[in-house]
């Protein structure tokens, strides 16, 4: 679990009266009548939040450690799965999922929930690590069953979910951005075992922590705005987890079939699935190793969909990343991976004609690479300009394959960027070689990456909506 959760509306119980609430799967938000009695309500419902139950840590200085202080740094952490859970259900279809329309520079000015969200994150910013500390404390005390659904050991979690809860807070006015963005957690969350009861038990601690460590601004205000945020927030990804378990199972078993290290801490994955697995071009998705239970990283899909069903990803060995080192240096063909569902928006949108200018950075290029072969597939021959950076030479690994493609389709263009310090170069030979008024752009690769590339982009003069990756962070900065 490492997503955005929240409080219940039915004063922190698990399903209402058994007749439907806010923490149960709905097709449409229905308002309550009454709001001001449902908000007070909901409020009455909740303990005495800044004073702990008996059992509960004290304060913030007593608070048992959850985590080390392990730095890794894997492309779009993620959280835990269940140990078991139900054998999935048979069936799965795949979504077309599209960019969100991003806000003008003129956006409307903040709600009066936003403002005071901004405010308390202000306030507990410069106790960040107490504040996830205590919430980590305050679940497993007050609600112990939930501790199976988490790693073991807590250093791979400890920041990943406060810091999805307060992202999606903070930019509770930006609907459109956070909509996909919580759909796609609602419906990733099925593979840890999450269910529409554990949403409220986190919002409890969620808001136990904030109001401990906002002591100074928090009152029934505040209190309130982030009742009705993480309301909003949670019912998204429970709606989204219903209807996603009418159509697909909450995980795929795969068998690794060829292990290729292309350098010392690169190597291209190919699995085979039990199930079919449908996906598009751009996505990734989440994957488990046998070695490290309940700890999923985020990997693109590096080819379009294939005939014989096969899935292949290109990972990098970080140092200190379990997954990431454990499937460059420990996998072998035979070896059984857990794939969750997939997800992202990074895909070509074959309605239009326009060119696709796409840049990958590093193992980035994995989903570069499958949408110039869902550009190939579809019969287009709209020019797609393809700029792929590295640090170094030999960290061009796939670029015997993207010359090959090139030799076969005269509308594809390759350019290698090699900067040594850090992909810097990328976005002057973005800039060199426009113009793209009559492109559509496609990032892919680390964060720093992503931001230079919008940066460069917007610079030129390319509208929001033409500018398409999958960085939750950078998609919420563009819309402020």
């Amino acid at each position: 679990m490492d997503a955005p959760t929240t409080t219940s509306a039915d004063h922190g119980t698990s399903g209402g009266d058994g007749a439907g609430g806010w923490f149960t799967p709905r097709k449409k938000p229905t308002p309550a009548g009454g709001e001001q009695e449902t908000e007070g309500s909901r409020l009455a419902g909740l303990r005495p939040l800044g004073r702990p139950a008996e059992g509960e840590p004290a304060s913030g200085g007593g608070i048992p450690a959850t985590s080390g202080s392990a730095g890794i740094q894997e492309r779009i952490p993620d959280g835990g799965a269940p140990a078991s859970a139900e054998a999935p259900p048979p069936q799965a279809t795949v979504q077309q999922e599209r960019v969100p329309p991003q806000r003008s520079a003129s956006s409307p000015q903040a709600s009066p929930d936003a403002v005071l969200i901004r405010q308390t994150m202000e306030e507990i910013s410069p106790v960040a690590d107490k504040v996830t500390s205590y919430f980590y404390a305050l679940l497993f005390v007050r609600h112990p069953e939930l501790r199976p659904l988490f790693p073991p050991a807590m250093d791979t979690q400890r920041d990943r979910l406060l810091k999805a809860l307060l992202i999606a807070a903070e930019h509770i006015d930006n609907a459109p951005v956070l909509e996909d963005y919580l759909q796609n957690l609602g419906r990733g969350h099925r593979k840890y075992g999450t269910r529409p009861e554990h949403y409220p038990a986190v919002g409890e601690c969620l808001i136990g922590a904030l109001s401990r460590f906002a002591s100074a601004i928090w009152d029934e205000r505040t209190e309130a705005a982030w009742v009705r945020a993480y309301t909003t927030i949670s019912q998204v990804m429970i709606d989204s987890a219903a209807e996603d378990e009418l159509r697909s199972p909450p995980w795929w078993m795969a068998e690794v079939v060829s292990h290729d290290l292309r350098t010392p801490d690169i190597a291209v994955i190919t699995v085979r699935p039990d199930q079919p697995y449908p996906f598009l071009a751009g996505q990734y998705t989440s994957l488990e190793t046998p070695w490290w239970p309940r700890i999923w990283r985020h990997y693109s899909f590096a080819s379009a969909p294939r005939s014989d069903g096969l899935l292949s990803f290109h990972v990098k060995a970080i140092p200190a990343g379990w997954v990431s080192t454990a499937l460059v240096h420990r996998a072998r063909p035979g070896d059984v991976l857990r794939l969750g569902p997939p997800a992202g928006s990074m895909t070509v949108d074959h309605t239009t004609d326009s060119g696709l200018l796409c840049v990958g950075g590093g193992t980035g290029i994995a989903p570069i690479k499958a949408l110039v072969e869902d550009v190939a597939e579809h019969g287009e021959r709209r020019s797609v300009e393809v700029f792929y950076g590295a640090r170094a030479d030999h960290d061009l690994y796939d670029i015997d394959t993207l010359l090959r493609m090139k030799q076969s389709h005269s509308w594809l263009e390759i350019r290698t960027v090699v900067d040594r310090q850090g992909l810097l170069q990328l976005p002057d030979a973005m800039r060199e070689f426009g113009p793209w008024n009559e492109y559509d752009a496609y990032l892919s690769g680390p964060p720093g990456l992503i931001r230079s590339g919008v940066d460069t982009l917007r610079g030129i003069g390319m509208p929001w909506n033409r500018i398409r990756h999958d960085s939750v962070e950078e998609l919420v900065a563009a819309a402020d």
